[in-house]
Order: structure tokens, then C-alpha cells, then sequence
């Protein structure tokens, strides 16, 4: 993708070992690739640490935008809701005017337009559908497993979103510099959404989700650590990467944001040590099925 004036961003720590350069779940390769920001800042309230540490945080301006951790089986898998995805992208610097519109919408998701491929296109809609598997919107075998961050896929597989097999981690060759993603939105009069999400705080947020993913491993689970209690939860909950996958959402379609998890919830811990212990970081989820009743 053509980048706009270049501008500084965060420094993060090298990870010792740079494992695969696919980023979780619709995010762009940043290797190179240095954008611009506007997004007006959120500060962060005094004494509200989420819990996660960096760079799985993401940018303390922004880490409070992203959803906290439940404290009621109710907000279990619940999605956001239009009231609360506006106040997010509001946050975050975007607004409806940055969306696509909705002919867009329908081309960019059945591989029309100028330029369309249908096989980016099914790529492209299964991350919309893995990222807003909440209440309503549920997957194989009736899953519902977005707050966790993890889902089912088509064999019955359970695993994290940016597990390598998975349509989210496979998407990013289609986000790529000068790659399908950008090309289309260019070629079908949707340039000012492309700059919009660069000039929001998804320019700012996606480095820190690149360097969590690098140091993640195969299960790509994070850490939670608060009040001297650890938790595990999905990669695509920690900040910074849920923040990228709401703009990269939000610019396709509004209403689709507004499907997303409202809150996180720790994985059962069985779970995730069979996960952790899997070599391809998945498992059958008919064998774990009864943990998340």
C-alpha cells in the first residue's frame, strides 16, 4: 500500500528470535512501511492498568479503548453494539464518512469491482466472520468463542486467530504493501478510506501487534497479570491488536464493528496448556467443548 508522510513510530523492544512475519488477524506487514497519525489520543485512566504487559499493551493512549475484561458471565461473547462502536471509532480517529460504502462493501466481499478476486474476497469475509464469532454470530458446532479469543474452524479445530493456519494470520499476504487489499480500495474510488485507517490509531497500534506476534509462538495465546493472578486469553483480545481489527472493520463496514467482543475472558486453563502443548497450536474442539459451557 502507498503509505502517507512518514512519521515516527513507537520504539519497541527487538524480540531475541523473529519467528513467521505474518501479523494476527488483517494487519498489515509493517516491515518498511512507516504511516502517519491524527487520531486524537485517549488518555488512559489513573490506575486502570489492563494488565497486559508490552508490547501486548499496545500504546497507553489507546489501551483503554479496547475491551476490558469481564466481570459477569452475562457480558460473556457479547458484541459492542453501534452506540459504543461509534464512541470506539470516534477514539480512535475514524468516523462513518471513512467507511466504504455499502456497493463497495458488497464488491470488495464477493470479489467484484475492478480488479476483484473471489478467492481474496472468501479470505477476506472469513476474518470478518472469526473476528465477530460473539452472541448470534456463532461458528462450527454452534461455537461462540470471541470473547476467549479463539475459534472453530471448518474441521472442528479450535485455536487462536493467528494460528498460521487460520484465514486471519493467511490474510496479511493480501494487506501487504502495494497488495490486493490496497490495490482495490484504490481502484474502486475508496482511496480516502485506505488513508483514514492510516491516519487513525491503527498506525500507532500495529507495530506493538506485530512485535506481540513475533514473540508468541505457535499457540499465539497472551498473558494477563493483575492483582498477582495470571490469565490467558486469545491473541486477537490483547489491545493493540484488537484495536487494528476494529478500524480495519470499521472502514469495511460499521455495523460489522459493532458485532465484535465487548469484553475478554480467560481461556480455562486445561485448555490452554493443550493448546500450548500442541505442536500446530490447535486442538479438537469437541475434546474441550464442555470447558466453555
Amino acid at each position: 500500500m502507498a503509505s502517507p508522510e512518514p512519521a515516527r513510530r513507537p520504539r519497541l523492544r527487538e524480540p531475541r528470535r523473529r519467528r513467521s512475519a505474518g501479523v494476527v488477524v488483517m494487519v498489515v506487514a509493517l516491515v518498511g512501511l512507516t504511516l502517519s497519525t491524527s487520531a486524537t489520543a485517549v488518555a488512559a485512566p489513573s490506575g486502570s492498568a489492563t494488565g497486559f504487559a508490552q508490547p501486548f499493551a499496545g500504546a497507553p493512549a489507546f489501551e483503554a479503548v479496547a475491551p476490558p475484561e469481564m466481570t459477569s458471565p452475562a457480558q460473556l461473547n457479547q458484541p459492542l453494539g453501534q452506540a459504543a462502536t461509534e464512541r470506539i471509532a470516534a477514539a480512535i480517529g475514524l468516523s462513518p464518512q471513512d467507511a466504504l460504502s455499502e456497493q463497495q462493501y458488497r464488491a470488495l466481499l464477493s470479489g467484484g469491482g475492478v480488479g476483484g478476486d473471489r478467492d481474496a474476497a472468501k479470505t477476506i469475509d472469513a476474518c470478518l466472520i472469526i473476528l465477530t464469532n460473539t452472541v448470534g454470530r456463532p461458528m462450527y458446532g454452534g461455537s461462540v468463542l470471541g470473547s476467549y479469543g479463539l475459534y472453530v474452524d471448518s474441521h472442528g479445530m479450535l485455536q487462536s486467530p493467528a494460528n498460521a493456519s487460520a484465514p486471519t494470520r493467511q490474510v496479511n499476504t493480501l494487506l501487504a504493501p502495494g497488495a490486493y487489499i490496497g490495490t482495490w480500495m484504490r481502484n474502486n474510488g475508496a482511496t480516502h478510506s485506505l488513508l483514514a485507517l492510516y491516519r487513525s490509531a491503527y498506525s500507532v497500534q500495529a507495530p506493538f501487534g506485530f512485535a506481540s506476534q513475533q514473540i508468541s509462538g505457535t499457540a499465539q495465546l497472551v498473558t494477563n497479570t493483575r492483582g498477582g493472578i495470571t490469565t490467558t486469553v486469545g491473541m486477537s483480545m490483547a489491545p493493540p491488536l484488537w484495536v487494528v481489527n476494529f478500524a480495519l472493520i470499521y472502514i469495511v463496514k460499521p455495523t460489522l464493528a459493532a458485532t465484535m467482543p465487548a469484553y475478554w475472558a480467560p481461556i480455562p486453563q486445561t485448555v490452554v496448556n493443550a493448546i500450548e502443548a500442541s505442536p500446530s497450536g490447535q486442538v479438537p474442539y469437541h475434546q474441550f467443548a464442555s470447558y466453555f459451557d
